[in-house]
């Protein structure tokens, strides 16, 4: 399934028309808000997003910060601003591509078709260890089959401390890995997440150990 978001009324009809005749299950959204709305009822059947970066009611690239929060479907930003500035604005939060208009009809469905092969290798995957299971194409954490209700921050973290499974890891690394390198916050800031974390986690799966003097090691002992 294929989302369009678009507000120019020809083109989105040309897209709904193209797309089925290629072959996709479409549905199309005229804001930003209906865009939520759709996406946000539907997340478990849309397989790619074609977003238009200018929208009524919530602007595109705000679009594209909700749903990241949430999920790693792959979305395609499609936009009029040629700008260097705003490319790397939806690039930065989480654009898979970037398509300015007009485009042609046949490099757009190459353009999806990669991003598909790209996201049916990653669908279904998931992170099981010890008593924690992750699903990232929904950026989903489970324990003991339960949901975790984590913040984008804590997930991240975590998903980096289990990428990273058994390698002590300093403060200094996890701050660079999760909030990036031009991040100015304190260094403490990964303290309180972790603790964070731990809470949510509690004893059940005590899998986050600190290591004195140098940060910590994700380590599961479940037997």
């Amino acid at each position: 399934m294929i989302l369009v978001v678009e507000d120019d009324k020809k083109l989105c009809k040309t897209l709904e028309d193209f797309l089925a005749a290629t072959g996709f299950c479409v549905m199309a959204a005229k804001d930003g808000q209906e865009a939520l709305d759709i996406y946000f009822a539907n997340n478990q059947k849309i397989d790619l997003i074609l977003l238009d970066g200018m929208l009524p009611k919530v602007d595109g690239y705000d679009v594209l910060k909700q749903i990241r929060e949430y999920s790693e479907v792959p979305i395609i930003m499609l936009t009029a601003r040629e700008s260097e500035e705003e490319q790397l604005q939806g690039l930065e939060n989480g654009a898979d591509n970037y398509i300015t208009k007009p485009f042609l009809l046949k490099v757009l469905k190459a353009h999806m078709e990669v991003l598909l092969k790209r996201s049916n290798r990653k669908k279904n995957k998931k992170i099981k260890r010890g008593k924690i299971e992750i699903e990232k194409e929904f950026r989903k954490v489970y324990l003991n089959g339960e949901m975790l209700v984590t913040t984008p921050k804590e997930y991240d973290l975590l998903v980096y401390f289990i990428e990273n499974e058994n390698i002590v890891l300093s403060r200094e690394s996890i701050l660079n890995a999760v909030w990036g390198f031009d991040y100015n916050g304190d260094i403490r800031t990964v303290d309180t997440v972790v603790k964070q974390l731990r809470r949510k986690m509690t004893e059940t799966a005590p899998y986050i150990q600190s290591v004195y003097g140098i940060g910590y090691r994700f380590e599961v002992k479940d037997v």
